[in-house]
């Protein structure tokens, strides 16, 4: 009987040593991915896709379920009987929208010199050459519509011989374009300028489309700026995101809808950004996501129609979350998506009347019932100017406040995207405090969700008050016991890599490692080969070359990591994407180059095939082994 105990107790004891694993990179790329599609007519069943990757095929795998949108138990089923809504089929069932690619100019060698067919060249006058990772090669997205029962698959283009993109690229899906209430009307989102005018704007715009008269009408004409994702409700109002200032793409963006001709902004008086929305389903209010706080909640505006009232704004859900989707609307609850950074996205629903949240679907609750989380802790402090900033503290799983750890910088990109509770594949905080890092996350100058002044704040101050707020959110965490200051690291992709560069020239030895992941280096060759200019219009005031510009010749000098390398003196692991056309390849480059011939100990991780992102799975393990090898090496 005896040995009999013994033995439950050491079967007992090993289940739980195998409930208490941390996260490693390779379980890291076991989580599973949730992709909504969308709810049936009936609204009764929500249809979603899981990806999951592939390590050995270096590749995705798709899955489909379906499950009640109350809850339940969810049931894969084959794609072709996924029976969500189709936006794409005109409200009377008798047409449908869809998008393809139409060749429009000869850019490409082959096409000029016919007898030449097999040259690779591609011959530009004007700019607009490349977009994102892609080389423009005559090629444009257009807008279709057919008959449903018509054997002509061609269908209609809407924007006949106009070298203009519409879905928008480069991430532009079907969501930038609608049918109207009556089937008489296509609404889309393109920005049509060509070349120079192109690649300096933001005036995107949204476009009525006629299929009985065949012509269009801009319909906001008037704004310069970013007009994107029209909806409309049921009673048939249109609305849509707005951003008012042409070549600012991280405006503030509101809601404004249009009804007999006038427009109403929703949001113009609120103090925050809106990231996506809906109507209700009685079309008296909006429901929208926005950044608060380090989060991203769920909002509600009203919309006052014809009525002199203004709107409000009322914030709906609260918590240490994200929601990063609205999907629909069902009775008294909304169905939304929720990530925190322990935990990738699942589907819930939120009781619009009692506030409360209820999970729906559960594709990765088993493996994180297996995974010992990290704590991760909301805190503020007084920066240098008096202001109050949110940092987020992560640390590892089992801390142990008597014990001195190993403490990571991190510098958040974009550089106005919000450092909210998000969960990365790549920067996920969640596996770095599992390898025993504590994470210092500061919601510096720049962060949407703490005020427009705020987020608008790092604009042509890049060098500015946001390396004060990375110092001071390291340096007071550095007065806690349990940091271990003999082993700071600061780590970056994109701003944050800019970031990391500028920090390695001032930090003043409080840092002993660096890691940056497609930053700016030289802000003056950054100028020069950026495919979006105007976000370095904006951003750094102006062009290198203009002398008499004071804001633009700080950003290209002293706001320059070029211009303090002669300071460098510490270990860098830089890493570059081979097809980055927004940061591009001589920015790291450069800075390992630098770098060597300084003797400074660095290494350089050169992805030829990926982007601003690591997107294959091979290469992302290899990037997070080599991440954490540098770490081990160097701190």
């Amino acid at each position: 009987m005896k040995k009999l105990l013994l033995l439950f107790i050491l079967i007992l004891s090993s289940s739980l040593t195998v409930a208490q694993q941390n996260m490693t990179p390779e379980l890291l790329w076991q989580v599973k991915r949730l992709g909504v599609i969308g709810i049936n007519a009936e609204g009764s069943t929500l249809f979603y896709r899981v990806t999951t990757p592939n390590i050995k095929e270096n590749n995705f795998g798709h899955k489909y379920y379906k499950i009640p949108v109350t809850g339940g138990t969810a049931v894969e089923i084959p794609k072709d009987e996924i029976g969500a809504i189709d936006k794409n089929i005109s409200p009377d069932g008798n047409y449908i929208l869809f998008n393809k690619e139409v060749h429009l100019e000869n850019i490409k060698g082959k096409y000029i010199y016919k007898d030449l067919e097999k040259s690779d060249v591609y011959i530009y006058s004007d700019l607009d050459i490349r977009h994102w990772d892609t080389w423009q090669n005559g090629s444009y997205n257009h807008v279709f519509y057919k008959k449903i029962d018509s054997e002509n698959t061609n269908g209609t283009d809407i924007m006949p011989n106009e070298p203009y993109h519409s879905p928008q690229r480069p991430f532009g899906g079907d969501e930038d374009y609608i049918w109207s209430p009556d089937s008489k009307n296509i609404y889309y989102v393109s920005k049509k300028l060509k070349g120079k005018a192109y690649v300096t704007s933001t005036n995107t715009d949204i476009y009525k489309y006629n299929i009985e008269s065949k012509t269009t009408i801009n319909i906001t004409k008037d704004n310069k700026g970013y007009d994107t994702n029209p909806a409309f409700s049921t009673k048939g109002t249109l609305a849509w995101l707005q951003m008012k200032t042409d070549g600012y793409e991280s405006d503030k963006n509101d809601i404004v809808v249009l009804n007999n001709g006038i427009q109403m902004n929703l949001t113009e008086h609120w103090d925050g950004t809106v990231n996506g929305f809906l109507w209700s389903n009685d079309g008296k209010d909006i429901y929208f996501t926005a950044p608060v706080n380090g989060t991203k909640q769920l909002f509600k505006v009203n919309y006052p129609g014809k009525k002199r009232i203004a709107p409000v704004v009322e914030q709906l859900s609260e918590g240490q979350f994200d929601i990063t989707s609205i999907i629909a609307q069902h009775k008294n609850t909304l169905l939304v998506t929720r990530t925190d950074m322990n935990h990738a996205a699942e589907i819930y629903s939120f009781n619009l009347k009692n506030k409360s949240f209820k999970q729906i679907t559960n594709i990765n609750t088993k493996l994180y019932s297996s995974i010992n989380l990290p704590k991760v802790e909301k805190r503020y402090v007084t920066t240098t100017d008096g202001k109050q900033m949110l940092v987020w503290v992560i640390l590892p799983p089992n801390f142990d406040a008597t014990k001195k750890y190993p403490t990571l910088l991190y510098a958040q990109g974009g550089p106005q995207s919000p450092l909210s509770q998000f969960y990365s594949y790549r920067w996920n905080f969640q596996l770095m405090a599992s390898q025993g890092y504590i994470i210092v996350a500061p919601n510096r100058r720049g962060m949407p969700g703490h005020g427009v002044a705020w987020n608008e704040a790092i604009s042509k101050d890049w060098g500015g008050q946001v390396m004060d707020d990375y110092l001071t959110a390291i340096d007071e965490l550095a007065k806690e016991p349990y940091v271990d200051n003999n082993r700071l690291g600061a780590i970056g992709a994109s701003f944050g890599g800019y970031s990391v560069f500028y920090l390695a020239g001032i930090h003043n030895n409080r840092f002993k490692t660096f890691i940056a992941h497609d930053g700016v280096f030289d802000t003056r060759s950054m100028y020069g080969t950026t495919e979006e200019l105007f976000f370095v219009n904006h951003d750094f005031g102006g062009a290198y070359w203009d002398k008499n510009n004071d804001i633009a010749q700080k950003a290209y000098n002293e706001f320059n990591p070029i211009t303090k390398v002669s300071a460098w003196n510490t270990p860098i692991l830089i890493i570059q994407g081979g097809k980055d056309y927004r940061v591009p390849i001589e920015q790291g480059l450069s800075a390992y180059q630098a770098a060597q011939l300084l003797g400074i100990k660095s290494k350089l991780l050169y992805f030829p095939e990926e982007n601003h992102w690591i997107l294959t799975p091979q290469n992302a393990l290899i990037w997070q082994h080599e991440f954490y090898k540098w770490l081990k090496e160097t701190l």
